[in-house]
């Protein structure tokens, strides 16, 4: 990691802490403005900038709003708007002029056991150097446990035992949302540091049970063959930036590629004497080697020779505004496709449209042709084919093949023992 990527690390690590300890900011809330805080760190990373400041910021708002007002924002734009505001503000100032979000006398730890909590806390900060976000998460979740002991007249560690941690773990709601593995885990590491400091004779942290909560992902949004070539077909073409968009669009619905995968695609990826597309992925690091189908390599070469301007950069795709460079973040590619998705017409409701939704209409399609899991594995770069399993839910048809048939009910089944269910 060079010096000017741990210098805008530690610029947003300091404003993180100051909405944590000045402004009583929630861990989620930080956690979002640091996602957009990196956005900020990739696009100096690609544009050779290394020091952030206000002449950045204007940059960035040109390049991500191109003049827009901010009455014409959506609700993400105002968000990403006002992080960079306030990045630039604690870069200049080293204070962030918003008003406190939240009354932190609520976390205000009192007594035996919230002194203990905050030794935690403290230790947990020191020795294991978490992040700022990971100490608000723990404390957030220990005062749950702080609250209970309390509504339980439970003044002393030493007063806590196996069968009241058990209680306390049974009237977690696990119906809200609420992170209930995550507020266990916390709550054992407490204990086991309550343990190690020998406050407690007994280490309670390995009594208590494991809590593994699955969440069954939302089906992947995909669309059907007619609706990829219509979208392909929609593809303005005689521009510079059409010709790009239509490559781009290419190669996300003909081979599935990542976005990621598309924005760094270099020209040494592409091996025209064996028509393979040869890449290392961003996500995984995993090589993979694709066909370079003919529809693919005859829009590339259309965009090299009458779209893509003269440039001595070694990435295929580049911004269609001077200084013409390399895509800053993979979000111009799913850019690309959410427009071209709306100038189509297609129903996007409710679904997903951006580039991944047509990786999983790839994957459909080769499912629906009953291609065998470990070649749509390989085409989608997957590390193992546990992974495309996840794909396997899309498709409808095979899985009404395993459907068993259900015996009809005799009749007077329900009539037995006088009826009504055996009244």
């Amino acid at each position: 990691m060079n010096a000017q990527i741990r210098n805008f690390n530690a610029l947003i690590s300091n404003a993180a802490d100051y909405l944590d300890s000045k402004l009583g900011y929630s861990p989620g809330a930080i956690k979002c403005h640091m996602a957009r805080w990196i956005r900020i760190r990739e696009f100096m990373t690609h544009t050779g900038i290394k020091l952030y400041s206000q002449s950045v910021e204007r940059q960035i708002l040109y390049y991500y709003f191109k003049g827009k007002r901010i009455k014409e924002f959506s609700r993400h734009e105002k968000e990403f708007h006002n992080s960079i505001k306030m990045l630039t503000e604690f870069e200049v100032t080293g204070k962030i002029k918003v008003t406190p979000r939240m009354d932190r006398k609520s976390f205000d730890f009192k007594g035996p056991i919230g002194e203990l909590i905050q030794g935690f806390l403290n230790y947990k900060r020191a020795e294991d150097r978490l992040s700022t976000i990971r100490i608000l998460c723990y404390q957030r979740y220990l005062f749950r446990f702080f609250q209970y002991c309390q509504k339980k007249g439970v003044d002393s560690i030493k007063k806590i035992d196996l069968p009241f941690i058990f209680h306390y773990i049974d009237e977690l709601d696990y119906c809200k949302g609420i992170p209930v593995n995550t507020i266990i885990s916390t709550l054992r590491s407490f204990m086991r540091y309550a343990f190690e400091q020998k406050i407690i004779m007994v280490d309670y942290s390995i009594k208590i049970p494991q809590c593994k909560s699955i969440q069954q992902p939302k089906l992947p949004s995909t669309y059907s063959k007619k609706e990829i070539e219509k979208l392909i077909g929609s593809v303005e073409r005689s521009s510079a930036s059409g010709k790009r968009n239509y490559a781009i669009i290419l190669i996300a619905a003909r081979l599935g590629l990542r976005a990621s995968d598309i924005c760094r695609l270099k020209f040494t990826n592409l091996h025209w004497h064996s028509n393979t597309i040869e890449i290392q992925q961003v996500k995984t690091g995993k090589e993979l080697v694709l066909p370079l189908l003919p529809d693919i390599g005859n829009a590339i070469i259309d965009y090299l020779k009458y779209g893509r301007p003269a440039s001595e950069e070694p990435y295929v795709f580049l911004t269609e505004r001077p200084p013409f460079e390399p895509f800053p973040t993979s979000n111009v590619v799913t850019h690309v496709v959410q427009r071209a998705f709306r100038k189509a017409g297609i129903d996007i409701k409710d679904r997903k449209f951006g580039p991944h939704s047509l990786r999983h209409s790839l994957s459909l399609r080769m499912l629906e042709e009953q291609t065998i899991l470990p070649i749509i594995s390989e085409v989608l770069g997957h590390q193992s084919t546990e992974s495309t399993r996840y794909y396997l839910r899309i498709d409808l048809q095979s899985m009404k093949q395993c459907m068993l048939d259900v015996p009809p009910v005799s009749v007077g089944f329900y009539q037995q023992k006088g009826g009504g269910f055996y009244e």
